[in-house]
């Protein structure tokens, strides 16, 4: 059998001359139902982004010393962010040497161990800890979610799959976090391991068992005879990777460059920021009341569900460079008029109407960051490395991003003290303008690109158009 671009299960060339076999969201319940427990890792992450926010406002009620503190309010809310860096730094390395799956439960048991000491915790010292096992848990399950669901998934909707993350009021809105964590660590022991990761370790049947459920007779035999030729490849040329050896290579270079980078912009454009802050951010705005502040930024919250429903489709059918592209001109657009929101609000004899303004360019800056900066960056991501890499460099990346997520949220009210709140929303529409830049010239387009595919884009972007499909022709040859 000689496959060939054009020919290769998954790619657009093969689903045009088999349509019939192309797969929509809803037309393999197997795989939604996979992608919906796995993708339960981002609602970990996203629950307890927007919980903090919220619960910070009441956290600063019960300890004096967290409200006399804005360096104790940003650590409260970033620890969780230092674990987040240690957890996707490993959660790699975990992910190749144990599974998808073991890495998943692994994660829950973390995140729910942390969601129950904060909840409990006595002081602030005792809720940071809390923070950091949550953080734990969720780095490793940004790195293991959009890989699992990446390698389950048939590449034609890969991308939608993988974007799909009172007294004592603030212990309930962090203790209960606890309860999406443990759904997904009793369904996840019902789940299947991916199957290009058994092919990897050479478990054949189980990962034949895993196809049939996904694809259906027709393309099953196409699908198996992609990864056996794949599997032999990487065996072949299989080795121990270490960190270095990510730097060693200029086509491995170029695919992190473009997967590290977009993950340190969608930080530094300052989503965490407003998810973290909201609240705290609308009381700058002039609404003083807990209530209301948590009211609004709830609204906020309600626009980032709403967009990323928006981006599930739309990163299938619009493409993951333009998505980012326009995504960041909203923001740029967003960022701006906070900024004039801010700084002639605290210039007015009266800042009510500047008030609702900043309300506005904070739903604005979420509607247009959700569907497009928020899931590119984790769907570019699981699918720009070879197999030998995707683990260890989905790692690394992921941790570039929980490192710029932490020196955000660590100076960001620290900034604003300093420089105001106007300025420095200011910053972050300059740093926006930059990772415009950044895209068009690095970040590579992959909507419907099977892996194999994609690894030849970055040969031939290191090496020159001389280096065509030879390469999976033989792959191929050796099936």
């Amino acid at each position: 059998m000689t496959l060939t671009l054009e020919s290769i299960p998954g790619s657009s060339g093969y689903l045009d001359l088999f349509p019939d076999r192309r797969m929509s969201y809803f037309s393999n319940m197997y795989v939604l139902g996979l992608t919906v427990i796995a993708g339960i890792g981002g609602l970990l992450f996203g629950y307890d982004t927007g919980v903090i926010s919220g619960a910070l406002l009441y956290i600063k009620d019960d300890f004096e010393a967290v409200n006399q503190s804005s360096f104790l309010q940003e650590t409260i809310v970033s620890m969780a962010l230092v674990g987040a860096i240690v957890g996707a730094a490993s959660g790699g390395w975990i992910n190749d040497a144990y599974g998808r799956k073991k890495a998943t439960l692994l994660a829950d048991v973390v995140f729910t161990a942390g969601a129950i000491i904060m909840a409990a915790a006595p002081d602030p010292y005792v809720l940071i800890l809390g923070r950091v096992l949550v953080g734990l848990g969720v780095g490793i399950a940004s790195v293991t979610a959009p890989v699992y669901i990446a390698e389950a998934s048939p590449s034609e909707v890969r991308g939608g799959l993988v974007s799909t993350n009172l007294p004592g009021t603030w212990r309930w809105m962090l203790g209960v976090s606890a309860v999406p964590a443990i759904i997904q660590f009793v369904l996840m022991l019902f789940m299947p391991e991916s199957p290009r990761w058994l092919f990897m370790k050479s478990d054949k049947e189980k990962a034949i068992l895993v196809l049939s459920k996904i694809y259906d007779i027709a393309r099953l035999e196409d699908e198996i005879d992609h990864l056996s030729a794949a599997a032999e490849e990487e065996l072949r040329k299989k080795k121990t990777v270490r960190y270095l050896d990510v730097f060693k290579s200029k086509e491995i270079r170029l695919a992190f460059l473009a997967g590290a980078g977009l993950q340190a912009f969608q930080q530094f454009t300052g989503i965490n920021t407003v998810m973290y802050y909201s609240p705290t951010i609308v009381q700058m705005a002039g609404f003083q009341s807990n209530q209301l502040a948590l009211l609004l930024s709830l609204a906020v919250a309600g626009t980032n569900a709403v967009g990323t429903i928006v981006g599930i489709y739309l990163i299938d059918h619009f493409g993951r460079k333009k998505l980012a592209l326009s995504s960041l001109a909203g923001v740029i657009i967003s960022l701006v008029l906070l900024s004039w929101a801010f700084i002639s609000g605290s210039s007015a004899s009266s800042s009510g109407v500047y008030g609702w303004i900043a309300v506005i360019g904070l739903a604005l800056y979420i509607a247009f960051f959700a569907p497009g900066m928020g899931p590119v960056p984790w769907t570019l991501n699981s699918e720009v490395y070879p197999e030998q890499y995707r683990g260890i460099c989905g790692g690394m990346s992921a941790t570039v991003n929980w490192i710029s997520n932490l020196i955000v949220a660590q100076t960001f009210l620290t900034v604003a003290e300093l420089v105001g709140t106007g300025a420095t929303f200011l910053i972050l529409a300059g740093i926006a303008v930059l990772a415009v830049v950044f895209v068009i010239l690095f970040v590579p387009e992959t909507q419907g690109l099977t892996f194999l595919e994609v690894e030849q884009m970055w040969k031939e972007r290191a090496w020159g158009s001389s280096l065509n499909t030879e390469s999976l022709l033989e792959h191929g040859n050796s099936s």
